[in-house]
Order: C-alpha cells, then structure tokens, then sequence
C-alpha cells in the first residue's frame, strides 16, 4: 500500500518503511504525518555552526556521529507509530548500533532549535518523548534570546543544568570535555 505524506490516514512502522526518501520535515506522531515548515535562513545558520563545533570535537575523539535533521528517531512502533526529527543528534560509539536508515532508539544528545510557532506544550511533549527512549541530554536553542537550555533526561524527567546566554560557554555531560562558545553559535 502507498502512503504519501500528505495523507491523513494514520499508518504503521510497515508504512512509514514504505514512505519515500525525502527532505522534507516531518515527525509521525500516533501514526499522522506531521509536516513541517521549512526551517528559516537564521536556523540553519545556527544550525550549521552547532553542527561543525559538535562534529569536529566528536570526529577528533571518535566519540561517534553527530547527523542532522531531517532523520528520523523512532520513539515507538507500536501500538501508535511516533518518530521525532531533532534539528541535531549525537550518538555516542556505545549506540553506534542504533545507526541505520534511521535511529532506531535514543540518541546520547537531541538538539532542538526552537521556531517561534513552537508552544511549551510541543516541547514538553518532545521533551516526554526523549524521555521515554533513553535520551540522556537535550538541547533547547532559542534563536530570539541567542541561549542554550542543557536539560539533563535520563531521570525520566527534564532537569536543566545550565541556561547559557549569548557570550557564555556551553558544558555539556554527555560531552564532558566540551566546551562551546555561544558567541560563536549565535554568529
């Protein structure tokens, strides 16, 4: 059966495998398809410089991968298919295994870079997703006040650690030896 993503229909894991590659955003949440809107220029700017600081602090530790949206991070398969798509991933040499067509489990880090359409309901709700897989550490980057939320999961709950504003320097406990110029990010 082909299923498109413009469909209303709810699918399964065996659909959403059948999905066509695509870059477009999306994220299946009890089996709809959820698009999203292109990402503006000021994201993916930021986005690139968080990923070149994390992939070259990664790649010269062989840590192990840093990837980028869209990919897809399967929360659940059943009873109601949920997948996210984090702007940014870090998935330690440990989970290496979880790396295929998509992360079939919990990243060590997910990045979210916050739209302005994004409610603290939709974040609690990714935040309660990542959560439920294992992630251990997430990322809230706010493009309007230029500051990284470091939010510790692997309580089973959201903890923050640390709110870093523009001009401060990023720790990270999944990254222990990191150490992330926000100035820089936000350029």
């Amino acid at each position: 059966m082909s299923v498109n993503l413009t469909s209303s229909k709810k699918i399964d894991f065996a659909e959403y495998l059948a999905l066509p590659e695509t870059m477009q955003r999306y994220e299946i949440i009890d089996g709809e398809i959820i698009m999203a809107p292109a990402p503006t220029a000021r994201h993916q700017i930021v986005l690139g410089n968080l990923y070149r600081a994390l992939f070259s602090f990664v790649s010269k530790r062989r840590l192990g991968f840093v990837l980028f949206a869209p990919l897809d991070v399967v929360v659940r398969r059943k009873p109601r298919l949920r997948t996210r798509q984090p702007d940014l991933i870090f998935v330690s040499t440990a989970r290496q295994h979880l790396v295929g067509d998509r992360i079939d489990g919990a990243p060590d880090l997910a990045v979210e870079i916050l739209s302005p359409e994004e409610t603290r309901h939709k974040i609690a709700a990714k935040l309660k997703d990542y959560c439920r897989i294992g992630v251990r550490e997430c990322w809230l980057v706010s493009l309007e006040a230029e500051t990284i939320e470091v939010l510790r999961l692997s309580t089973g709950k959201a903890k923050r650690l640390d709110l870093y504003d523009f001009g401060d320097v990023v720790r990270s406990e999944v990254l222990p030896d990191l150490a992330l110029s926000t100035k820089k990010m936000f350029a």
